[in-house]
């Protein structure tokens, strides 16, 4: 484990005990400090006293919801957040997302999983907020604003308007999921928010000029009902 991550505190929040177990195991067996709530309210108490590094929540529990939590931590704090799912609650999880979640797993998950979602979302957290400069260079991607261009890998990239703007927020949030609504509304206005259709038909064109296999997405991955992530490579 990275020096960096050695000290870093994790609060898990969850009604599930077998789940807060295992959780709290394995988090702490990688040098991370752990701390438990069982539902919202209880968490929200124990964070006045005691800052984590990160929150790792679910969503169904009594009192105090994860989505609820969501939306309180995240009115006063830009802590990443992690929030726990089962199969078929993706209209919540979208909910959670849209409130300020940075990320989600769907249970069961592995392991490995679940350490590597962390350590990307800690990663996250501590790399500075970039100013919006003119030039964002992440990855394998070389985006000039103020020209409108983009260079993959330095190979340039024609891109329309709107596909152009769709990649620059995305590049903007690398690692993260961004849902269907918050893209839609960040590059077509609030408007547009309930028409997911316009995300898969820039989506697709986008794909077909950015990767190198088409049938096997490397820079845009589909998060199937909720959103995309960019992943902009080495």
């Amino acid at each position: 484990m990275a020096n960096s991550e050695v000290k870093k505190n994790i609060l898990v929040v969850d009604d599930e005990a077998q789940i807060t177990r295992v959780l709290k195991t394995t988090l702490s067996s990688q040098g991370y400090g752990i701390r438990s709530a069982s539902d919202g309210k209880e968490a929200l108490q124990l964070m006045k006293d005691w800052t984590p590094d990160l929150v790792v929540t679910d969503l169904r529990m009594p009192n105090m919801d994860g989505l609820e939590l969501c939306r309180r931590i995240r009115a006063e704090s830009r802590i990443p957040i992690i929030v726990l799912s089962v199969k078929g609650e993706d209209t919540i999880k979208v909910e959670a997302l849209d409130a300020g979640a940075d990320d989600y797993i769907t249970k069961p998950f592995s392991i490995n999983e679940l350490l590597a979602r962390v350590r990307a979302a800690l990663r996250r957290a501590s790399t500075p907020q970039q100013p919006k400069t003119p030039i964002v260079e992440v990855g394998d991607f070389r985006i000039d604003i103020p020209s409108r261009t983009v260079q993959v890998k330095s190979r340039e990239v024609r891109l329309t308007p709107k596909e152009f703007d769709l990649l620059v927020y995305l590049a903007r949030h690398p690692g993260k999921v961004i849902t269907h609504r918050a893209l839609l509304g960040a590059v077509w206005g609030q408007n547009s928010i309930e028409q997911p259709e316009y995300l898969r038909v820039f989506v697709g064109h986008l794909r077909k000029k950015l990767e190198p296999d088409e049938s096997a997405a490397r820079y845009i991955i589909t998060e199937p009902w909720v959103g995309y992530r960019f992943e902009p490579g080495d």
